[in-house]
């Protein structure tokens, strides 16, 4: 069995490890029929997870192709994707005619979508997480596809609650999530126009040690700064078991369109994480309030471990790295994950 190395030493090492497959994706690729497309692939869990899916393929000794579909503005990050064995095709997909000539593919991860933008630039924010679904729900509606969401949909929530499930009435709060909400609504309603096999995949949070939420935390420790705890709780899971799941969920597809809560077992308190890093650190730990916010987003993930089992790296190994991270100078993404806001501003 595969052991996790103590530390992670450098970004080649880390993106190996996050496109490492494991025997249950192998045996998925299998019995998968068709190429797999992620469109939108250019994000931050988009290249591992292109780069996972073809590892995954190799190691199923099947003859699949997977294609990463975005604009591609940097050259070197595409590259990168040819170089590990993903497709690139360069699309913008705002353009109804550019998106009619991609080919069919009938397998799609949906990873588009603009994040922050709540602040003067709320038109776009729509448009990308509204009109786009529409088009690509249009285009391919033949296709079985997963389409990233957020956990953001539920309501705030206190940890008493154990989270949010798949059941719980949505209750989005400020324009950014009101926006995932429509992406989650237009591939539904292809789903139910169409019959489209659609799974919404309700992400909170991904930790990769270059961005994420034990990254922001540990940031704020390793420089001495008090740790922002307006929002007392989370949860968290290692990007390459979000990506690992990403790729099993298509199995799960279906018309009417399904949710997946996808996140770690664990509800983490944010105090716990800080105090953690400064052990570890040698650091000294303050807070930006003397008490923590209880209005927190926090999701259920009963039903993905029901389906697939719990992620292979657990809290501890990602605290463990993290910090090491820290202290070696590994580098970061600079994108604020956010989890901090419980007002919906973004």
């Amino acid at each position: 069995m595969f052991q996790y190395p103590k530390t992670i030493e450098n970004e080649v090492q880390l993106d190996e490890i996050l496109s490492m497959p494991d025997q249950q994706l192998i045996d998925f690729m299998k019995r998968l029929d068709g190429d797999i497309a992620i469109l939108g692939i250019g994000g931050k869990m988009g290249p591992t997870l292109g780069r996972l899916a073809v590892n995954a393929i190799k190691a199923a000794g099947v003859n699949k192709t997977v294609y990463g579909v975005s604009r591609f503005s940097n050259a070197a990050a595409r590259q990168q994707l040819e170089d590990w064995g993903v497709k690139t095709i360069s699309c913008d997909l705002m353009n109804r005619e550019a998106v009619a000539q991609l080919p069919d593919f009938p397998n799609i991860i949906y990873m588009a979508g603009r994040k922050f933008g709540t602040g003067g630039t709320e038109n776009l924010t729509w448009a990308m997480n509204v009109i786009v679904p529409t088009i690509v729900g249009e285009r391919f509606k033949n296709s079985r596809i997963t389409a990233f969401s957020t956990g953001c949909v539920y309501p705030l929530v206190g940890p008493e609650t154990c989270g949010c499930t798949e059941e719980t009435p949505l209750d989005p709060v400020g324009e950014y999530v009101q926006s995932c909400l429509g992406r989650e609504r237009m591939f539904g309603f292809a789903s139910q126009t169409y019959g489209t096999k659609v799974l919404l995949y309700r992400l909170n949070y991904a930790i990769d040690l270059r961005y994420g939420v034990l990254h922001d935390i540990g940031k704020q420790v390793w420089n001495d700064e008090p740790v922002t705890n307006s929002v007392g709780y989370f949860n968290v899971i290692w990007q390459g078991d979000a990506n690992k799941i990403a790729l099993l969920s298509l199995e799960e597809a279906a018309s009417p369109a399904v949710p997946l809560n996808v996140t770690g077992p664990e509800i983490i308190r944010t105090e716990y994480i800080a105090e953690r890093f400064a052990a570890i650190m040698g650091k000294k730990v303050t807070y930006t309030q003397p008490v923590s916010g209880a209005k927190c987003y926090l999701n259920n993930a009963g039903k993905a471990m029901r389906l697939y089992g719990y992620p292979r790296v657990s809290l501890d190994q990602m605290i463990a790295w993290q910090a090491a991270w820290f202290m070696q100078g590994g580098r970061s993404l600079g994108k604020p994950t956010h989890f901090e806001v419980n007002d919906g501003k973004f």
